[in-house]
């Protein structure tokens, strides 16, 4: 049988270092951008988990809510007294809520635009606003250090959070536990709210103004960003930091993940927005603004990246998305949950996770040179690599012939039309560094073998020719190769020595002057005394 045999182990050469990576090929997707001219600064950015996955842009002293299909205005919000923050939409995509510079906190209707609820206890600027997963509570915190709580029904605050020494510019809702609010603050800490004990339960220090925090959805670490850098900290293991990244040259303003929470999206005042990957907080990507960033989100659906910039340009980036991704991403959102009434008629044929599936094993097809190899026919083997033209499955059989001690057998009893192939193989690759040194070995031996029949075929003698004028190209560029080299040893030896002696001659000169000056100083002295 098939399976009893091992077929041949193609060799695996490292690969170079390039810039056109798997990761940077898909964000390098995103492409096509869409310039918006704001009136002023775009200061956040924010999109609905809903389908269509509109997104609510803040500028200036109004909200836009633009359309994620044909990148226009869909909704246009300006009822406030002064400059907007923060407009974010709730997850059911109906509300929206936003802070103002006059302290004023409102609850708008998207359909209608209409104001549902205002809250006025703040005093100063309101810079973050955020909905509750309960649906029913609001969060938002100000340049008067305080974080409150809000029950919309009845717009009267259910707790507020004091503890803060400097404004409040950033914070979010744990997703998985909505008693739980981090914030950051320009006093250079990050806080831990609990509703449950009333006020805080940890605090991290990092030093720097906090411009941006994240959390992860089953909030055991979180994120912070502040000057140049970002810190990752460590909430089961009593907030201690656990990375430290400083991959921007300005501050970092603006942090989001994308729908998986794989990847981490940062924005700077360097004009760079750059992607991580969240295994290891590797930079996988960067992408370049006109101005300075002061926002960035991605679409639930990941399609979209917009960036909102301190001039005023809004950026939207779309990615186009094949079927292939989007059947797959409807299957994983259309998974049946055990308990409901779809699982419950899902029929005979339904597969789930819990499901045990027993997979067929199907036979393993072998290649014609394998099939040669496991008839100890060696040099059918080798045509029949030659005829992939694949370098590398050439030299692996080559190797393997090797191994078997049949690689003469191989090459032994052909004429001139069977050596062609061969003949062209070396001629092309012997002179490229992976397959050299073992090829260089196989020209050697068939010159050995057919030395009293050269001359008689015009074709190979050719094929030789050219394989001999190859080798001695390659032979002189090794000579200047090394005379380069050699030169380049002498320039640095050289500059070296120069260097030990400029330092030792300035050494020289100093003791000389130190000499100088204490001499001058004695003969002051003396004269003085006399």
């Amino acid at each position: 049988m098939s399976s009893d045999f091992k077929s041949l182990t193609i060799k695996k050469y490292p690969r170079l270092p390039g810039r056109k990576t798997a990761e940077s090929r898909y964000w390098r997707k995103f492409k096509s951008p869409i310039i918006v001219k704001e009136f002023a600064a775009v200061t956040s950015v924010n999109f609905s988990e809903t389908s269509p996955h509109d997104f609510a842009v803040t500028a200036s002293t109004r909200v836009q809510i633009y359309c994620a299909k044909t990148h226009q205005v869909k909704k246009t919000i300006s009822r406030f007294k002064d400059v907007a923050y923060s407009g974010t939409i709730r997850n059911d995509g109906r509300l929206l809520v936003a802070g103002d510079a006059t302290g004023l906190v409102q609850i708008f209707d998207v359909g209608s635009r209409a104001i549902l609820r205002t809250f006025r206890e703040h005093k100063f600027p309101v810079h973050v606003t955020k909905f509750s997963t309960d649906k029913v509570h609001i969060m938002s915190a100000s340049d008067d250090k305080t974080v409150k709580i809000w029950d919309m029904p009845s717009e009267a605050p259910v707790m507020t959070f004091r503890g803060h020494e400097d404004y409040i510019r950033t914070g979010v809702i744990s997703r998985s536990n909505p008693n739980l609010i981090l914030t950051g603050s320009y006093d250079q800490t990050v806080k831990l709210w609990d509703m449950r004990t009333q006020g805080s339960v940890m605090t991290m220090n990092h030093g720097a103004p906090v411009e941006a925090v994240e959390m992860f959805p089953d909030g055991g670490v979180v994120l912070a960003s502040g000057g140049p850098f970002l810190k990752v900290y460590d909430i089961l293991g009593g907030g201690r930091p656990i990375h430290a990244l400083s991959n921007h040259q300005k501050t970092v303003t603006t942090m989001s993940f994308d729908h998986s929470y794989t990847r981490l999206l940062t924005g700077s005042l360097d004009h760079h927005v750059k992607i991580y990957n969240v295994q290891d907080y590797s930079v996988v990507h960067s992408v370049k603004y006109p101005a300075p960033v002061m926002s960035v989100a991605i679409s639930p659906d990941d399609t979209h990246l917009v960036a909102g910039m301190a001039g005023g340009l809004l950026s939207i980036r779309q990615r186009v998305v094949k079927t292939e991704e989007v059947q797959t991403r409807r299957v994983t959102e259309e998974q049946l949950n055990g308990g409901t009434y779809k699982y419950f008629m899902r029929g005979q044929k339904a597969v789930v996770d819990a499901d045990f599936v027993v997979e067929s094993q199907k036979r393993r097809r072998l290649k014609d040179y394998d099939k040669y190899l496991k008839a100890f026919q060696y040099g059918n083997a080798l045509d029949a690599a030659l005829r992939t033209d694949h370098p590398v499955t050439v030299t692996s059989l080559i190797q393997e012939l090797i191994h078997r001690d049949g690689l003469k057998q191989a090459l032994a009893g052909r004429d001139d039309l069977s050596l062609e192939p061969l003949v062209r193989f070396l001629v092309r690759h012997i002179n490229k560094p992976r397959y050299t040194s073992l090829l260089v070995d196989v020209a050697m031996l068939l010159l050995e073998m057919y030395s009293k029949v050269l001359g008689q075929s015009p074709l190979i003698d050719e094929l030789l020719a050219r394989l001999k004028e190859k080798v001695k190209m390659e032979l002189a560029f090794q000579r200047d190769l090394l005379s380069v080299i050699g030169s380049l040893d002498m320039l640095f030896a050289k500059s070296t020595a120069t260097s030990v002696g400029i330092a030792l001659h300035n050494e020289t000169a100093s003791s000389g002057q130190q000499q100088s000056l204490a001499s001058a100083s004695t003969a002051t002295t003396v004269v003085s005394k006399a």
